[in-house]
């Protein structure tokens, strides 16, 4: 099964300089843990829900109403929307990552493949494989 089947179609993209409170709206809203984030150069980019309590809440002030771009991270993993889900899960295990930024062979931005789409719509032991990898402590 390929990435592109199993993956959310969604067109929303941040702008790096949406608050991080109108992306903490958006990601409730929808359910998701992590949106891409288009920046002037075309290179996407990925904010996480994560990211914005690593980064950003640990620091005095109002984190919410900081650009994403204080928080995304600036060079995600990625694959391509026609790779295989096991290649996409493996990525996601060797680089300890739960979601990847999928794109077209052309470069162009195709969407975010998480760790919950491979359960939900390919396999759960193929989830569940990359999880334990994402989660293991590494010298």
């Amino acid at each position: 099964m390929i990435v592109r089947r199993i993956m959310p179609h969604g067109g929303l993209v941040l702008s790096p300089f949406t608050t991080i409170r109108e992306a903490a709206a958006i990601m409730r809203d929808r359910g998701v843990a992590a949106l891409p984030v288009l920046r002037d150069s075309g290179t996407p980019g990925l904010l996480t829900d994560r990211r914005i309590v690593t980064r950003l809440l640990p620091e005095a002030g109002d984190a919410a109403a900081r650009p994403v771009r204080d928080a995304m991270i600036h060079d995600p993993v990625t694959c391509l929307a026609d790779h295989d889900v096991a290649q996409a899960a493996a990525l996601m295990g060797d680089h300890q990552v739960r979601h990847l930024l999928v794109l077209e062979r052309s470069g162009a931005f195709a969407g975010v493949l998480s760790v919950d789409d491979i359960a939900e719509h390919a396999s759960e032991h193929l989830a569940g494989q990359a999880l334990g990898e994402i989660v293991e402590t590494r010298a």
